[in-house]
């Protein structure tokens, strides 16, 4: 990166990090006492416990932690989605607003039955915001926004955003009918170029690049707040708050998991082959030729561009390596992840007959902000 790229980087984090805490601070100043109480807690740096809830996310239907939409009156809601906003590009926005509005399509898909325990089951009001902090004051102050497959997490650190990951995006369905007819497939860019460039490769480097021919039920990552060497497909009971204690969504849940699982064919060496690892696996961007380049720089994009220009990190576009696994042809169960020093984005669409897709950016190395956060407390508590 260049001196006048970090200027401008730094300057964009900066101007981001302004309208945040602009945001955040009308929002919470618009609200009331218990509600005041589930949207703000403590920093970084002022509560161990708050810390440790701040390092949790979710993308299944469960609690995500702070103020749901739908306990907020819609001036208030209107002032959470303008935060909201804030941490996310234009694209990023409409994206996410459009998953938030599936629920009312799944909850058709599966005949208005499904409650997980709550008076809805499938509810678009259950977008939960949380702020950890004092927006804009001098101390790390962070915010996340989080529900059924949304999961956004942000981090201020010295007056810039230093951290916008792990950043989840989900769809299911994750292709419906339109009038027209037309298919609303909110990330079917995402699944469509991956496709296409692994399509376009050669056998020999089509090899290397698939690593199994079935795909995993979910992404291997999970909901993990740290990645490391190794890990493993998490099994969905682990991927909720808490443990069900309701026999009958006990039931539901370990029973999808065993379907799933099952569907996969999978046997333990074939996780281990798919485990995720500290050395990226399958076909490296070098390798390469210009067009098959363009469709990975592009896919890059659909992951990297979720936020405001200037908030994501710098990729090395031949450090890159592309995995990839289950078949190739349109409509059947795939997964595929891409991986760098500073990145890992993975992807799955493979339940309800592939048609119901997962999609996370994550930094490996500073997810939540957490080597800015060690930055300050080494300059500035020193001692």
């Amino acid at each position: 990166m260049t001196t006048a790229d970090a200027l401008r980087q730094r300057s964009a984090a900066q101007a981001v990090a302004q309208a945040m805490a602009a945001a955040a601070t009308t929002w919470l100043d618009g609200l009331d006492p218990d509600q005041l109480a589930l949207a703000r807690w403590p920093g970084p740096d002022e509560d161990a416990d708050s810390e440790a809830e701040r390092l949790r996310w979710y993308y299944t239907p469960t609690d995500h932690g702070g103020l749901p939409l739908n306990r907020q009156r819609p001036a208030q809601q209107s002032l959470a989605m303008q935060l909201v906003a804030t941490g996310l590009s234009t694209a990023g926005y409409v994206t996410v607003c459009t998953v938030m509005g599936l629920e009312n399509v799944l909850d058709h898909v599966e005949g208005f039955t499904v409650d997980w325990g709550r008076e809805r089951g499938r509810d678009p009001g259950l977008y939960y915001l949380r702020v950890f902090g004092r927006p804009g004051g001098p101390q790390p102050w962070g915010w996340r926004f989080g529900g059924h497959h949304v999961s956004l997490n942000h981090l201020v650190v010295d007056g810039r955003v230093r951290s916008v990951t792990p950043c989840f995006i989900g769809a299911d369905p994750a292709a419906a009918p339109l009038l027209g007819p037309a298919i609303l497939r909110p990330l079917g860019t995402a699944e469509d170029l991956a496709r296409e460039l692994v399509r376009s490769l050669p056998p020999p480097l089509r090899a290397r690049a698939v690593l199994l021919d079935r795909a995993p039920s979910d992404i291997v990552g999970g909901n993990r707040s740290r990645l490391t060497d190794g890990d493993e497909m998490l099994g969905l009971p682990e991927i909720w708050r808490g443990r069900f204690t309701d026999p009958r969504l006990l039931d539901r849940v370990t029973g999808m998991e065993r379907r799933a699982r099952e569907a996969t064919g999978y046997a333990p060496a074939d996780h281990r082959r798919l485990a995720l690892t500290a050395q990226p696996q399958g076909l490296p961007a070098a390798e390469l030729d210009g067009e098959q380049r363009e469709l990975l720089r592009t896919l890059l994009g659909v992951y990297l561009g979720r936020v405001p220009d200037g908030l994501a990190p710098q990729v090395d576009l031949d450090e890159v390596h592309l995995a990839w696994a289950g078949p190739t042809e349109p409509g059947q169960p795939h997964y595929y992840r891409l991986q760098a020093p500073r990145l890992l984005a993975e992807w799955d669409n493979t339940q309800r007959g592939a048609n119901h897709a997962h999609s996370v950016w994550r930094d490996p190395q500073a997810d939540f902000g957490v080597d800015a956060l060690a930055a300050h407390r080494a300059a500035h508590h020193a001692g």
